[in-house]
């Protein structure tokens, strides 16, 4: 039997892509599936993270994100920020990269 721990805060889809690091220094190109003030999930494909370890993330456009593994399946990871986003960031966020959304491109 699983018990589903309520969250925080509403995750919200994205297609967004970040980089990752783990605290020993291996690092992998990913992507944010959703996200909220409090965490997100990623997808990496060659890292394995496991719980409870400590993970930064950077993703397109933003500083870097530090925060722990909350739960695994398969190649995604359930990552708790260690402080929260701004509210407003995460919208932004979530304009830009909705799941499905075309991106505009410069054209300079």
């Amino acid at each position: 039997m699983s018990v589903e721990i309520p969250r925080r805060a509403q995750r919200r889809a994205v297609v967004l892509p970040a980089q990752c690091r783990t605290t020993n220094g291996l690092r992998d190109s990913g992507e944010i599936s959703d996200i909220s003030t409090q965490g997100c999930c990623i997808r990496t494909e060659t890292l394995m993270l496991r719980v409870g370890s400590r993970v930064i993330i950077r993703p397109d456009g933003m500083e870097a994100l530090g925060g722990t593994v909350r739960w695994i399946a398969g190649d995604c990871a359930g990552l708790e920020f260690d402080r929260a986003i701004y509210g407003p960031i995460v919208d932004h966020l979530v304009r830009l990269h909705e799941q499905g959304a075309q991106i505009p491109v410069s054209r300079d």
